[in-house]
């Protein structure tokens, strides 16, 4: 996700929240293939003293939320009281109205589409049946169900804030848990959708395109970096392929291909001591010039300044 993609994901999730964007939008918040956070209501509440009764859309990103207060919410022409503890599933595709009617205690996680994409085998989330439009959003939880979805959220709450280097696969996985722990509520609904072709299409292009890293060595050179090439490893039109990632995550392949090497350069910069040119050429870059005007485009930084800061906050 582009730095101004991600600025406006959050000018949105602000009113939501009650909370100024300075506040939301960390000096240096990871920005990876899709995007992740976590929140405390609680600290928002506090910060902020939200009046009750007034609405919250929330529509640019899915959300899964553990509330541990009372609250309402308006979901499909539907008024619907939750009532401690409650697990809610939120998708950017049906319009979605929270109402708190006193002080909130709870957490809740957002992150878009494409940050699902490796562990869904190139579905997308609108297709899981939590976050169809015809399903429910709300499910009260056990107290054994509600102890361990809190156990989920504060584990994503330590990785947020760890150094870990592969800590994005386990929010993925955490994120993962709570939407198990929800379809466990829908006993009548596939725990596995059937996969259509384009659902087949976009998760062989996912394993096309992660099968090329990590990148090990200077020796190691990307073979698959345009449309072109990853439509004629799997047999179809480019604009064919386009068109089917577009659906499914909002992305062209270029977008998808470009982030996924741009987060590999992260990691070569911030994990490695290769020169810029070993990178460059790693990564199928002409030169480093080429490099760099694509890494900027990506990190808004030069790769050597990237480097320069990680050093500095290490």
């Amino acid at each position: 996700m582009t730095t101004t993609a991600l600025t406006a994901l959050y000018q949105e999730l602000a009113p939501c929240i009650g909370t100024d964007l300075s506040l939301l939008l960390p000096q240096q918040i990871q920005r990876e293939v899709g995007h992740f956070n976590v929140f405390d209501l609680a600290d928002f509440w506090a910060t902020t003293k939200l009046p009750t009764g007034v609405p919250y859309p929330c529509r640019s990103f899915y959300k899964i939320s553990l509330l541990r207060s009372r609250s309402r919410t308006e979901y499909q022409g539907q008024t619907i009281h939750i009532e401690p503890d409650a697990l809610v599933f939120s998708t950017p595709k049906v319009p979605f109205q929270w109402w708190p009617v006193e002080a909130q205690q709870g957490q809740f996680c957002l992150f878009t589409a494409e940050f699902l994409l490796p562990v869904l085998g190139g579905l997308s989330p609108d297709e899981l049946p939590l976050f169809r439009g015809s399903g429910y959003p709300v499910f009260q939880l056990s107290a054994v169900e509600a102890a361990r979805a809190t156990a989920i959220f504060e584990r994503m709450h330590e990785e947020m804030a760890s150094d870990y280097a592969h800590k994005y696969d386990l929010l993925r996985a955490y994120v993962l848990e709570l939407l198990h722990l929800g379809q466990k509520r829908q006993p009548a609904a596939p725990a596995h959708p059937v996969q259509s072709a384009a659902a087949r299409l976009s998760g062989r292009f996912v394993e096309l395109l992660e099968r090329q890293f990590p990148l090990t060595s200077p020796q190691q050179r990307v073979a698959l970096r345009t449309a072109k090439d990853f439509a004629d490893r799997l047999a179809v039109h480019v604009n064919h392929l386009n068109k089917v990632l577009k659906d499914s995550t909002g992305r062209t392949t270029s977008d998808l291909i470009g982030g996924r090497l741009a987060q590999e350069a992260k990691v070569l910069l911030r994990q490695t001591d290769w020169t810029l040119w070993e990178i460059a050429d790693c990564l199928g870059f002409v030169d480093v010039a080429h490099f760099s005007h694509f890494f900027r485009r990506h990190a808004a930084v030069s790769p050597g300044a990237f480097r320069n800061l990680e050093m500095a906050a290490a």
